[in-house]
């Protein structure tokens, strides 16, 4: 039986891989797409989602709900490369998806609580951006993340330090409040450390490999996105690869084996200073906090990678 998911996300490049392959994927049930504002604002977030669905035409078209919001603004005095400049000015790259504006727009929060009511303890949000909509669905409807059958967060870091501070990971720094109140929600939740999810890279030669078809839907996709990513990488972090943050989470779920995970208290700093978005994981042998949330803490990386690569290959040739 195919396993119903939601993806809650803030698609720049990545997240558009992603969803594109969980869109193709034929475990999975994509029932809803959901844009919230972090490396793009919660408006382009929707039409990227859209264009990414249009572009694909999977068989069963997941329902889309917009987010509101601004992308998250750079940090006084932290070095930091703005998104824009790794993903584009839609978060896209080249790709010139045609924009079409829905005849009823959706909020994502909303659309949310919808899917989830429908099917109690049965889906998967799989969350690729900041915990927004998925506090404020719980602020609105108490109970909502408990009615989750699972949720996946990419985010936070564990043993390494922070992406956008020296702190902080982006989407937890994004949105601190929203992400102690998930994290400390009475939910079934698992975290992906950035220490995980940005250790799978696709490289230039990995990339050149594969012989992406263009005349494909996902291989246009990839062909308009990928190349740039990789360029802007190079350019503005001097890194001869891209993560494939999206894809550690979806491995994550399709084969659990390629990991190690355990159970730890975590929390959010939420005052401001040095600290503000970090993700602070007790790892005393002793204490009177209680574990609240799974977290991966090593996978086989070769593994993730060839996983990637079975994904990738039949889409693209087919």
């Amino acid at each position: 039986m195919k396993r119903p998911l939601i993806i809650d996300a803030d698609p720049g490049i990545g997240d558009a891989l992603t969803v594109a392959l969980a869109l193709l994927e034929p475990t999975f049930d994509v029932i809803g797409l959901t844009s919230v504002a972090g490396r793009v604002s919660g408006e382009m977030g929707l039409r990227n989602l859209q264009g990414v669905a249009s572009l694909l035409d999977p068989p069963r078209w997941p329902r889309i709900g917009g987010g509101d919001g601004r992308a998250t603004s750079q940090p006084t005095g932290e070095d930091w490369i703005d998104p824009v400049f790794l993903d584009g000015e839609t978060g896209l790259g080249e790709c010139t998806i045609p924009h079409v504006d829905l005849h009823h727009r959706v909020d994502s929060v909303k659309l949310l609580v919808e899917l989830v009511r429908d099917r109690p303890h049965d889906v998967t949000i799989l969350s690729l951006g900041p915990l927004t909509n998925l506090a404020a669905a719980e602020e609105r409807h108490p109970g909502f993340l408990s009615q989750v059958k699972e949720i996946v967060i990419l985010g936070g870091a564990w043993q390494a330090g922070g992406d956008i501070t020296a702190a902080a990971e982006f989407n937890i720094y994004s949105n601190p409040a929203a992400a102690r109140s998930v994290l400390l929600a009475a939910a079934t939740k698992t975290i992906i450390p950035r220490d995980i999810s940005s250790r799978p890279i696709l490289s230039f030669d990995l990339y050149q490999r594969q012989k992406i078809e263009r005349t494909t839907r996902l291989g246009r996709l990839i062909e308009e996105t990928v190349p740039f990513a990789l360029r802007t990488h190079r350019q503005y972090l001097g890194t001869e690869g891209v993560p494939l943050a999206g894809i550690v989470a979806i491995a994550s779920l399709i084969e659990p084996k390629l990991f190690e995970r355990t159970t730890l208290p975590v929390d959010v700093v939420t005052q401001t200073g040095p600290a503000y978005g970090m993700t602070l994981f007790d790892r005393r042998p002793r204490t009177s906090a209680r574990p609240n949330i799974d977290l991966l803490t090593h996978a086989d990386w070769q593994g993730v990678i060839d996983f990637f690569i079975r994904r990738l290959r039949p889409a693209i040739l087919n």
